[in-house]
């Protein structure tokens, strides 16, 4: 095992589209979303503790849920857990792990990882990864993980590469979430790609990055790093979270720099950012219906049926909805039209005692 591999696995996000199922407290990350007896978050963990040793794997949530983390890996170390003060994109995040692992070991590879994705055909997600650190010990790339498209997609991220004999592909435009005619187009050009959102880079590369494109943010890290690892750490980073502004990694770095590459991967992956990704990736009755819970029903498909143990749900004619039952929140919506999940979201927290239910 890779002694100088760390991986940072990012579990910060509120995971909106899932509302009601993901809430403030508790946001998908930390469910068992697919019934398998294991979070994301666990799945996660287990995906890269088999390449990576655990002392090398931080976590890096929301403060709040810095106990959830615990909860559910039990063996990761308190020093292991950052815990962000606010939410501020995956830059700040990926800055703060970066300066940790850097004190930790200056020669580090890092794999930076989202916590709620499902990744089938393990073994050749494997395989992929494990190119990209080779190729990242150079200590002068940014790689993404790129995914061979199936579909139309418009609710990922696109890469577009530059032809060439190796499957290590300089990026040539990043494109986020296009239109159905753009996406249509994308895939019948063959040089476009799904943007994973799993990164692999040298901890110096990195760092080096965000001196050149996000140099108030560098600047901010570099001075509280020697106070790293203290009792001063959690003030420190506070200060820091409540000057830097809110951009993505994507945004800030990768789309301005020259040395991005992609690394491209074909096994089966889904973000699950959605009740039709997770419809899906799920498994299915004849009616291709999704159902959970202590439910009847009839004359229904293509549909996701969410029930609880102690009521009973019945469900008769309908096709591509969402039906659940979620602690005190019934919801019945047409499960595809996932950008009408933030407006719930916005529209309750207008509502008197909103927090109840979000």
């Amino acid at each position: 095992m890779d002694k100088n591999l760390h991986v940072v696995l990012m579990a910060g996000g509120v995971g909106t589209r899932f509302w009601p199922y993901s809430r403030n407290a508790k946001p998908k990350q930390f469910l068992d979303v697919l019934g398998i007896g294991k979070t994301l978050l666990q799945t996660t963990y287990d995906r890269y503790v088999s390449i990576c040793a655990p002392e090398n794997i931080w976590i890096v949530t929301h403060e709040e849920h810095a106990g959830l983390v615990r909860d559910q890996l039990p063996t990761v170390q308190a020093d292991q857990i950052l815990a962000e003060p606010m939410r501020k994109n995956t830059a700040p995040c990926i800055a703060y792990a970066a300066n940790k692992v850097f004190c930790k070991d200056k020669n580090a590879i890092m794999i930076v990882s989202p916590t709620d994705h499902l990744i089938l055909s393990e073994k050749e997600f494997l395989l992929t990864i494990q190119k990209a650190v080779d190729q990242a010990k150079s200590q002068d790339k940014l790689i993404t993980l790129g995914i061979k498209p199936t579909r139309p997609e418009t609710g990922y991220g696109y890469i577009q590469f530059l032809e060439g004999k190796s499957s290590l592909k300089k990026v040539k435009t990043f494109t986020e979430k296009p239109a159905m005619v753009l996406a249509k187009t994308f895939l019948e050009s063959g040089d476009f790609v799904w943007n994973s959102g799993v990164f692999v880079w040298g901890v110096k590369a990195i760092l080096a990055a965000f001196q050149h494109y996000l140099p108030d943010l560098s600047e901010a890290f570099e001075e509280i790093r020697p106070q790293l690892f203290t009792e001063d750490e959690k003030a420190l980073v506070n200060r820091v979270y409540a000057q830097t502004k809110n951009i993505s990694i994507d945004y800030g770095v990768m789309e301005k720099a020259d040395n991005v590459y992609v690394s491209l991967g074909n096994f089966t992956w889904s973000d699950l950012g959605s009740w039709a990704s997770l419809h899906e990736a799920s498994s299915r009755d004849e009616h291709n219906n999704v159902v959970n819970g202590n439910v009847l029903v009839y004359d229904t498909r293509n549909s996701v049926i969410k029930g609880a143990d102690d009521k009973l749900l019945v469900v008769q004619g309908l096709n591509g909805y969402l039906v659940g039952v979620f602690d005190n929140v019934v919801i019945i919506c047409e499960k595809d039209k996932e950008e009408l999940f933030r407006r719930y979201v916005n529209d309750l927290k207008a509502k008197p005692n909103s927090q109840d239910y979000l």
